[in-house]
């Protein structure tokens, strides 16, 4: 499965950065990092709040946008409404970069408006939440089907620690289950199937009712018209992660701004 493959990557690659920056440096420089932006609250706004992602490629879709410059990408969102920005930084199958995470920071922090980012890759350890923190992220994304419970309860306790926000990834009932046993309280519910790779958004439509009120909810994948955001905002789900629909559009602000709209 391309999931195995994705995760022993990631873990060679991490290997290797813990060789060339120890997690006690990562430590002393989070430390002196801007205290992030609650991610939560901001989605906790009326209708279908928007998080829109940075990618230049996906394992399902291949090359989206190579020519994608993120600062630039980040500006156009931010001016079409979008609530929250997620950043790829996974580099081997969705040519994403720590680069791209730091340079939008970057840019909020001296130019603003300031919006809370995501790091979107496989975090598997404290080392990887760490560099988000240094990279600039306001939450982290952690995917139930990459970790055991141990796992999944140590790096949801230890981004809370750090200020993130831990986006807790969920497939289906199951991983549901885990993700709530672990005191998850941001859902992310993902349309795409790990295995297949094919997409429904009625799998959000499936997990929602089972999410306790008090959890903020996220669709992810699969967004791609203004009648599947009125579905969403019907569906009661607090906000929605849009990529490839963006990335590929010939006007993302506009499109953008049309699926805020419908999610009204």
């Amino acid at each position: 499965m391309i999931l195995d493959r994705i995760l022993a990557d990631t873990r060679a690659l991490v290997a290797q950065r813990r060789q060339t920056l120890p997690e006690t440096m990562l430590e002393r420089m989070a430390e002196k990092v801007p205290a992030p932006i609650d991610l939560i609250e901001t989605l906790r706004t009326p209708g279908v709040s928007i998080i829109a992602e940075i990618k230049r490629a996906s394992p399902s879709r291949g090359a989206l946008r190579t020519d994608l410059d993120p600062v630039s990408m980040a500006h156009c969102y931010v001016a079409a409404g979008a609530d929250a920005l997620s950043i790829l930084t996974e580099p081997s199958y969705f040519r994403g970069s720590p680069e791209d995470l730091t340079a939008v920071h970057t840019a909020m922090v001296e130019y603003g408006p300031r919006r809370p980012l995501l790091r979107k890759d496989f975090i598997l350890s404290r080392y990887q939440l760490l560099e988000a923190r240094v990279w600039g992220a306001d939450a982290a994304l952690l995917i139930v089907a990459a970790l055991t419970d141990a796992e999944l309860t140590s790096l949801h306790h230890e981004a809370l620690a750090m200020g993130l926000a831990p986006l807790v990834e969920v497939h289906d009932e199951g991983e549901l289950t885990r993700a709530l046993a672990c005191g998850a309280t941001l859902i992310g519910i993902n349309n795409r199937n790990l295995r297949d790779f094919s997409v429904t958004i009625e799998t959000t439509a499936r997990l929602r009712d089972r999410v306790p009120p008090d959890c903020c909810v996220v669709s992810e994948s699969g967004i791609h018209s203004v009648a599947q955001m009125r579905q969403l905002a019907a569906w009661g789900v607090d906000a929605a992660l849009i990529g490839e629909a963006l990335v590929t559009s010939t006007d993302p602000a506009a499109t953008l701004a049309l699926f805020r709209e419908a999610g009204r």
